[in-house]
Parts: C-alpha cells; structure tokens; sequence
C-alpha cells in the first residue's frame, strides 16, 4: 500500500495501521476507511470513519462519507457514532453528508433508524413532492404560454 499515492489502500484490512497513519497525518485517509469498510467489521472501521469525517481535507472527508454509505449498504446498520456524526453535518440537499444518508435511508431498515433520521426522511418526501407540484405547475404555465404566443403569430 502506498500512502503518498493512496494505490491499494482500498484493499487494506488492519484498522491498527490506518490508526498509525491518522498518528502520521497521512493523506488518502478517507480513501483507507472506504478500505476499512469493505474489509472490516462495523465495529472496527466506524470510529475510524468517524474520525475521517472530521480531516480538514474536503475531499478526504468526502470519501469517509463515502465509506459511511458503505458501511450501511454491506451491513444494514451503522453504529450510534456514525449516526451522530451524520446528523452534525446535517441531512440537507447540500451536504456533504447526503448520499451516505440517502445510502442509510436504503438499506437500513425504517425500525432501527434514529428518530431524527425518521423524520428526515419525512421531511425529505415532503420536499420532494413541493418540488414535483412547483415544476408541473412551471411547466404547464410555459405551455399555456407558447400556445398563447402561438395563435397570436
């Protein structure tokens, strides 16, 4: 494995050395807990992930919420961490956190999410559905339009 480039790291299986690369302040750690997802238990990769999540490089961060999405994809449960840590960045349209969220909402079942991912989830449905109206109505207004210009042509 190589940690300048970040070669192999998806294959990598020992949280003790992604550990001692946070201790090192490697690059591509977010790239190691996607690694870390696929290859170790919940338990094992979700304190990493979480500690991912909070580099100060964005698109590192990005990948550790990557491998949060994985962890609920290839698991059906996330940890109470991830949990936590998913809803500080906020299940808006624009975070970061989105598609591990929407990867969570999939694959976990309803029951066992957290209220606050419960009623995201309402919220976000509600959302979708103004969103849905506010476009059919955006629509019909320009064809009413069009054929208005048109007989006046």
């Amino acid at each position: 494995m190589d940690w300048e480039s970040g070669e192999g790291l998806l294959g990598i299986n020992d949280p003790a050395e992604v550990d001692a690369a946070f201790e090192r302040g490697e690059g591509h750690l977010g790239t190691a807990v996607i690694g870390l997802a696929f290859n170790c238990s919940l338990e094992e990769a979700s304190p990493r992930i979480v500690r991912a999540m909070q580099l100060p490089d964005i698109a590192q961060r990005g990948f550790a919420f990557t491998a949060a999405g994985i962890a609920a994809r290839l698991n059906g449960e996330l940890t109470p961490e991830l949990y936590a840590a998913l809803r500080a960045e906020g299940p808006g349209r624009k975070s970061i956190a989105l598609n591990a969220i929407d990867d969570t909402l999939d694959h976990v079942p309803f029951r066992q999410l957290p209220l606050w991912l419960k009623w995201w989830t309402v919220v976000s449905k509600v959302q979708d559905k103004l969103e849905a109206w506010r476009l059919k109505s955006v629509y019909a207004i320009e064809d009413a339009w069009r054929a208005l210009r048109g007989r006046r042509s």
